[in-house]
C-alpha cells in the first residue's frame, strides 16, 4: 500500500516536473535561470574590463568630452549585456504563439531603453558643447535648450515603446491634442509665463546671479528663471516666486546691469562760513574725488561739486559722482573713506557742519510807546 502512494506520488512530481509552468519544464526554466544569472555576472565583468579599458584610453586624449560620454553609456551598455541574456534564454526556451512575441517585443523594449538611456544621459556631457552657444544666447537660454532635449528624447523614447508593443501613437497624440485644446482654455495663465519667460530670454533682460528690483513686487538677487516662475532671493534670504508675466509686464531695474554706482549727497555748512572757507571746501572735496582711484572721471560720468542752495539754517554744497565699482560693499567702504575725508576738509577750512536751528530776534520797544495793560487783580469777597 505503501508503496503504491509512493509512487503514484513520485508520478505526480515527474510529471509536474516536466509540465512545468505554462507547458514549460523546470529543466529548461533552471537553465534559462542559469543563463540570465550568468550574463548579470558577465554584466558586472564587463563594466570591470571593457568600460574600465575604454576608461584608460579616454583618459589619455586632451578633452574630456569622451570621458564624459563613456560615463554616459556605461550604464546602457551593461543594460545590453543583460538584454543579450535575455535574448539567448528566449532562443532557448523556443515558444511559440503569444509567448514568442512577448519575448521577441521584451528584448526589442530592452533595446529601446537601453538607446533612449544612453542618449538622455549623453545631453549632460553635451552641455559643453551647448554652452558654447552662450556667445549667441544667454547661459539660462541654452539652460532652457537642454531641458527641452531631454524631454524630447523622453517622449520620443515613450513614443517609440509604445509602437512596439503595437499601441498606435498617431491617435493618442490626436486625442491627447483634443485634450490639450480644453485643457489651453483653463492654462492661460501657464502659457503667458511660459512665453514671457522665453521673451526675458530673448531680450536679456536680467540673467542668473542678477540683483533685480520690480516696485511693488520684489527685489532681490535672480537665482532661477523657470518655465512658469522665476525664483528671487529676497536680501533677507527669503526665496520669492514670481510668474514670468510680471516681468514682462512691469518696468524691471537691473541694478547688476550697472556700469558706476551713484553718490549724491547735500552737504550743509554753517551760515557763519565764509566766502573763501566755501571755496576751500567746495575745492577741497573736487579735489579728493577727481585724485581718487575708486571715483570715474568726467567725461566717462558727470561730476559736479557746486554751491547749491541757501537753505534755511545751511549753505548747501551738491556732491554729485559715480564710483567704480557697483558692488554694494565695496561702494559703502568709498562712501565712508568720502565721509571721513569732507569731514577733515570742513574742519581745516575753519567751518563747520550745519544743523537744523531756530533763532528768535528780540528787539527793544520805542521811546514814548505806551505802556503795556494789565488788568487789575481781582480779590475774592469776604465771606
Amino acid at each position: 500500500m505503501v508503496q503504491e502512494v509512493a509512487t503514484e506520488f513520485w508520478a505526480v512530481l515527474v510529471n509536474f516536473w516536466f509540465e512545468g509552468v505554462l507547458g514549460i519544464d523546470f529543466g529548461r526554466l533552471l537553465v534559462v535561470a542559469g543563463i540570465l544569472i550568468a550574463f548579470y555576472v558577465l554584466r558586472g565583468l564587463f563594466a570591470r574590463i571593457v568600460v574600465a579599458t575604454v576608461r584608460g584610453w579616454a583618459k589619455r586624449t586632451t578633452t574630456n568630452v569622451d570621458d564624459l560620454i563613456i560615463e554616459a553609456v556605461a550604464p546602457s551598455l551593461k543594460l545590453l549585456v543583460v538584454t543579450v541574456g535575455v535574448f539567448i534564454a528566449g532562443q532557448y526556451l523556443a515558444l511559440d504563439g503569444i509567448g514568442a512575441i512577448i519575448i521577441d517585443k521584451l528584448v526589442q523594449t530592452m533595446v529601446a531603453v537601453a538607446f533612449f538611456w544612453a542618449l538622455y544621459n549623453i545631453t549632460k556631457p553635451l552641455t559643453l558643447v551647448f554652452k558654447r552657444l552662450e556667445v549667441v544666447l544667454t547661459r539660462e537660454m541654452v539652460d532652457w535648450l537642454i531641458t527641452a532635449t531631454r524631454i524630447g528624447v523622453v517622449l520620443l523614447g515613450a513614443a517609440t515603446i509604445l509602437q512596439i508593443w503595437g499601441i498606435q501613437v498617431a491617435p493618442l497624440i490626436a486625442g491627447l491634442g483634443l485634450f490639450g485644446v480644453a485643457v489651453a482654455l483653463g492654462a492661460q495663465d501657464l502659457f503667458k509665463n511660459l512665453l514671457a519667460g522665453l521673451s526675458i530670454l530673448i531680450e536679456k533682460r536680467f540673467g542668473v546671479g542678477d540683483w533685480v528690483k520690480v516696485d511693488g513686487v520684489v527685489e532681490g538677487t535672480v537665482e532661477q528663471i523657470g518655465f512658469r516662475s522665476t525664483r528671487v532671493r529676497r536680501f533677507d534670504k527669503a526665496p520669492v516666486y514670481v510668474p514670468n508675466t510680471e516681468f514682462a509686464d512691469s518696468a524691471v531695474t537691473n541694478f547688476s546691469a550697472m556700469t558706476h554706482r551713484r553718490i549724491y549727497w547735500k552737504i550743509g555748512v554753517e551760515y557763519r562760513t565764509s566766502k573763501e572757507q566755501l571755496h576751500q571746501v567746495r575745492n577741497g572735496i573736487e579735489a579728493y574725488v577727481l585724485g581718487s582711484d575708486e571715483f570715474a572721471k568726467p567725461p566717462e560720468v558727470p561730476m559736479f561739486v557746486r554751491i547749491d542752495a541757501f537753505n534755511d539754517s545751511s549753505i548747501d554744497i551738491m556732491l554729485y559722482c559715480f564710483t567704480r565699482t557697483i558692488v554694494w560693499g565695496e561702494w559703502l567702504e568709498a562712501k565712508e573713506r568720502l565721509a571721513f575725508a569732507i569731514k577733515d576738509i570742513v574742519d581745516g577750512a575753519g567751518t563747520g557742519f550745519a544743523f537744523p536751528s531756530t533763532s528768535v530776534y528780540l528787539e527793544s520797544l520805542p521811546v514814548g510807546s505806551p505802556d503795556i495793560f494789565e488788568p487789575p487783580k481781582q480779590i475774592a469777597p469776604e465771606v
